[in-house]
């Protein structure tokens, strides 16, 4: 188990070490190159206590007892700014790290008012003093854990959406490895709740020794995060986004019914005649000037009555494009009729048209020449 250990901070480390001095780093690079060197103390931390250390040197006793409370945030955090354009944190997301700062200042008399006797019998637990507190830390690990996994996944899932109200390809918008990182985070606290709950709640003693378990997964994370964390480019864009993603949001818009009419019929009309779906950047903002309407009341038109996103409003043109380019073009290959139809790839071509009549194109033209 040592060896696992040992590996786990060498590369934990390393990766920090290669994003602090990855060119044009950005700030989720920060932020993840501070978390790597976070969990590198932490394996430390846990590898010395094994070893009897924590007995030699009993001042090495409850010194990273309040690390879990960081992994937490930095996903959070992580994640947010890998959404936006920023240089530096805001100030009130350093709010996020409190529950550090608390459990530091009420341990502080254990590190600073305790011999190296009383250190190692508290370590022992032949001294009750700080019993109590420790159970409430490891239910507030859990807690925090679980509450910053899903703040994080309802902030990308929000964002996913807005971009779908933004934009016709998002190829270049990829948030896979986001959510692959919310959930692989998700399920070792998953993995720590539910040890928790066998072991504080249920008084079951293992086998074996559940922390080794939940190390181990965050070792093998360690690899999959450091390796995408150095490669991940941000999603964030340039573009203008429109913030309006619910038919709610719309009640209060200065869009009179009439002229929304108007705009729609002058929408649909554009759509036909000009094609400007078969740009593939075709943006909400560059089909707003087009019509001279603002991004937000153009939103609202399509949300209203056409009862889509504009993701799914464009798209539905380019499936019809297709279909019509490959009956004049039998001979033509697929991709190829595709980018003429203004996708910008073969599998959100093949995604996006089975999305839109069921099945894939090659299915729907043998279905409709019978």
């Amino acid at each position: 188990m040592s060896t696992i250990f040992t590996v786990g901070i060498f590369i934990s480390l390393f990766q920090c070490l290669l994003l602090f001095n990855k060119r044009s780093k950005t700030l989720p690079d920060r932020v993840l190159a501070i978390w790597m060197l976070i969990i590198g103390i932490n394996l430390i931390s846990y590898n010395l206590y094994p070893q009897g250390y924590w007995t030699m040197y009993p001042h090495l006793v409850g010194l990273t007892a309040p690390f879990p409370f960081f992994y937490g945030p930095l996903l959070y955090l992580y994640v947010s700014y890998s959404l936006r354009n920023e240089k530096h944190l805001d100030i009130k997301d350093y709010l996020h790290f409190l529950p550090v700062i608390l459990s530091y200042l009420y341990l502080s008399r254990f590190y600073f008012f305790y011999s190296a006797d009383e250190k190692r019998m508290i370590d022992a637990g032949e001294m009750d003093d700080f019993q109590w507190f420790s159970v409430v830390l490891l239910i507030g690990f859990v807690i925090s854990g679980v509450t910053y996994t899903i703040l994080s996944y309802q902030k990308l899932t929000r964002y996913s959406s807005l971009l779908q109200n933004n934009f016709s390809n998002m190829d270049r918008l990829n948030m896979n490895w986001l959510k692959g990182l919310i959930w692989g985070v998700g399920v070792l606290f998953l993995v720590v709740a539910v040890s928790v709950i066998i072991r504080e709640v249920a008084g079951i003693q293992l086998g074996f020794n559940p922390d080794y378990v939940i190390y181990s997964i965050m070792i093998s994370g360690i690899l999959i995060l450091g390796y995408f964390g150095i490669r991940h480019q941000n999603i964030f864009t340039d573009n203008e986004i429109v913030d309006v993603d619910a038919k709610g949001a719309y009640l209060k818009s200065g869009l009179k019914e009439i002229e929304a009419q108007e705009k729609h019929a002058e929408l649909l009309r554009t759509m036909e005649k000009n094609k400007p779906y078969l740009q593939p950047k075709l943006s909400l903002s560059s089909l707003a000037e087009m019509l001279e309407i603002s991004p937000n009341y153009l939103s609202q038109i399509i949300n209203q009555y056409e009862e889509v996103n504009f993701n799914d409003f464009v798209n539905h043109y380019r499936v019809e494009e297709f279909i019509r380019l490959a009956a004049e073009n039998p001979h033509h290959s697929f991709l190829a009729i595709a980018l003429e139809a203004g996708f910008n790839s073969k599998s959100t071509f093949n995604k996006l048209f089975k999305k839109h009549k069921g099945m894939t194109p090659s299915q729907f033209l043998e279905a409709t020449a019978v």
